[in-house]
Order: C-alpha cells, then sequence, then structure tokens
C-alpha cells in the first residue's frame, strides 16, 4: 500500500468462516508485529499495533547515502508491507489510520540491529516491535556494516534528528565494526568515545533521550566453555561515556555473556546463522555464521534489551507489552519452546560486518 512517510495504527480483523487459522504478522522488512493469533471457524479477531513508514529523504535536495543492497529493501519503498505467515493464516479485513503523538524508538547501530531483509537472518530491532503498546513506535535506521563514523557520514543521524520529536529516544549499538578501523586518532578510547558524545549531545538537543547499548559478543568459546571477548575496550569505553555524561545503558554485552555460557557451545549454534546446505532456496554451502542471529537468537537479544530497559529506561519500559517475557540470562528460554513461521525471502549472501 502506498502511504506517506510517517507513523501508522493498524487493525487487522483475522479469521476464517469455515478453517481454523493462526496468524503472525509482519510489517515492511520482517519487523515481527503479532504473534500466533488463532481464530476458530467462524470466529473473527481484532488486533492492532503501530508501524513506522519511512524513506530516506532528508528535504528535497538530501537523503542517507543509502548501500547497493539496501535499494531492495521493504523499509524503502514509499509503501507499507504486511506479510501473513502461519497455519492456514487468514485476513478478514484490516483499517490503517495515521498514529500522531507517539513516543519513537529510534535505533542506532549495524547488522546485528538492523531490520534484516532476508532469511534466515534476524537481528533484535527487528523481533523487539512485538512487545510494545501502542504509544511507542520503533523507527530502526541501522545498516549492517555500520560504524558510529560510518553511520554518520551515510546521512543516518541526520535523518534520525530530522524525524526526532522531544521525549523520543535513540538506541545506540555499535562495536562490531567500529574496531575494524584503524589510522591516527582512531580508536574506543579517542574517535568512538568522541562520537558516542556527540550522538548524545546532537539527541538531547531536540529533547531527546540517549540510550547506550554494548554490542553482544560473537559466538566465540575458550576450551573451558567461557566466552571469549572479541571487542576489545568497545564496550568498556561504552560503559564510560554512560557513566561520564549520565546516559542510561543496557549491558547486552554482559548479558549475551551469560546467555550464551548458559548455552555452551553446540546449544548456542540453534540461536546463530548455522545451517546445512540446501536449508533454504538457492543455498549451496553450509551457513556458518558466529556474529549474526536467525529468529531465534534475534528473539533472545531482544528479551535482553527488554530486561535492560526495565532497569535503565522506566518511563519507556512502562509502555511494554503486559505479554513482554522476562529473561533469565543464566537459563534463557530454550530453542526446543522456540516457534516462528519463516518468511518468505531467503538469501544465502552474509550480511556486511561478519
Amino acid at each position: 500500500m502506498n502511504l506517506p512517510e510517517g507513523n501508522y495504527l493498524i487493525t487487522i480483523y483475522s479469521g476464517h468462516p469455515h478453517l481454523k487459522s493462526s496468524l503472525t504478522v509482519k510489517a515492511e522488512s520482517r519487523r515481527w508485529m503479532l504473534e500466533d493469533i488463532v481464530t476458530q471457524p467462524g470466529e473473527i479477531a481484532e488486533n492492532s499495533f503501530v508501524v513506522n513508514v519511512r524513506t530516506p529523504y532528508i528535504s528535497d535536495m538530501d537523503s542517507i547515502r543509502r548501500k547497493p543492497r539496501e535499494y531492495d529493501y521493504l523499509n524503502w519503498d514509499k509503501k507499507l508491507t504486511l506479510e501473513f505467515t502461519g497455519i492456514n493464516p487468514s485476513v478478514y479485513g484490516l483499517k490503517i489510520k495515521p498514529q500522531n503523538d507517539i513516543t519513537t524508538m529510534f535505533l542506532a547501530g549495524n547488522s546485528t540491529v538492523v531490520d534484516q531483509e532476508y532469511e534466515p537472518y534476524a537481528s533484535w530491532g527487528q523481533m523487539i516491535t512485538r512487545y510494545f503498546d501502542q504509544n511507542v513506535v520503533v523507527a530502526n535506521y541501522a545498516e549492517s556494516g555500520e560504524s558510529l563514523s560510518s553511520f554518520k557520514s551515510a546521512g543516518r543521524l541526520k535523518k534520525i534528528l530530522s524525524e526526532m520529536n522531544s521525549g523520543d529516544y535513540l538506541f545506540i549499538e555499535f562495536g562490531h565494526n567500529d574496531q575494524k578501523q584503524s589510522g591516527e586518532g582512531v580508536g574506543p578510547w579517542t574517535s568512538f568515545t568522541d562520537l558516542l558524545k556527540e550522538f548524545i549531545e546532537e539527541t538531547r538537543n531536540i529533547g531527546g533521550n540517549p540510550v547506550l547499548v554494548t554490542p553482544m559478543h560473537r559466538r566465540v568459546f575458550d576450551e573451558n566453555g567461557g566466552v571469549v571477548a572479541t571487542h576489545d575496550d568497545y564496550p568498556d569505553a561504552m560503559r564510560v561515556v554512560a557513566k561520564t555524561e549520565n546516559v542510561p545503558l543496557i549491558d547486552l554485552n554482559l548479558m549475551s555473556k551469560s546467555v550464551y555460557e548458559a548455552w555452551g557451545s553446540n546449544e548456542s549454534k540453534k540461536a546463530f546463522v548455522h545451517y546445512p546446505a540446501g536449508t533454504f532456496p538457492g543455498q549451496q554451502n553450509d551457513l556458518r555464521d558466529n556474529t549474526h542471529f536467525n529468529n531465534y537468537g534475534a528473539w533472545i537479544m531482544a528479551l535482553c534489551i527488554i530486561k535492560g530497559m526495565r532497569e535503565s529506561t522506566p518511563l519507556l519500559a512502562q509502555f511494554l507489552a503486559a505479554d513482554a517475557p522476562m529473561i533469565d540470562t543464566n537459563a534463557p528460554f530454550p530453542y526446543s519452546n522456540w516457534t516462528m513461521p519463516h518468511s518468505f525471502r531467503t538469501t544465502a549472501e552474509k550480511p556486511d560486518g561478519n
């Protein structure tokens, strides 16, 4: 559906006159909105959610500098896209209306935050959308391969600031790609720290609320089953900036360590993109990615973010859905209990930032 840039309240009426139906709804680039809405024959269910529709344009003369792969993203196509999956998913009708005066949770980050366009890749940014009520909308501007500096230079921060209102939030998670940069003045305690402070200041100048999120670990274990730190001093730099600038911190780095070690080396593969050849259409080789998550792993990371929100940003956390789970990072919900229908669009190409 062609819709102008903005936020919309979507109401879906689901059900089938003669058959049982279960419906899962994703919006735009696989943002999870509704989970397994079950209706009996002849029953109609009514459910609503809020979705952000956006464009890359900042003004008539300016826009985000997109990567070639982004031109195929459903997030950027000037339309609202809804995806219906499940067992006999049945939609009876739709109602769409603009939703103004709403708090926006903007996301700035890399491939572990972005709305991953294709299965089997996923991120916490496209899972957390499921767990807010209609007072909050998530606007995810993260992109694979981005560092703090490239995010800014591509105009992504400028776009966020152009859309931000007083009282909105900006969640900032970087580190995976920043640590790969080199050169004079480049490092966690120099350029990275300076840019974090700039993001914070720019957000506060508008009346927004910055939140720092330390990067989750990669799936790397030592011989004793402990997680090996691979982000150098970047998580520590974020912790220091959060303290000195009095900014809320969600320590996903620390929580992911607990989660991975609770899983162990073998079980943790079920949370990452580890699939034998032929699992997905066009996938000729095994997928063994220890950076990027599948839907289950992204969901667990989203629950860690929710846990951090409850502890660090209670004014935003009050708008979490009543059924948002409470995760124990020492005993995460098992993969055996996880169900989510795969989306139809798949790829064997790894995201930027491995």
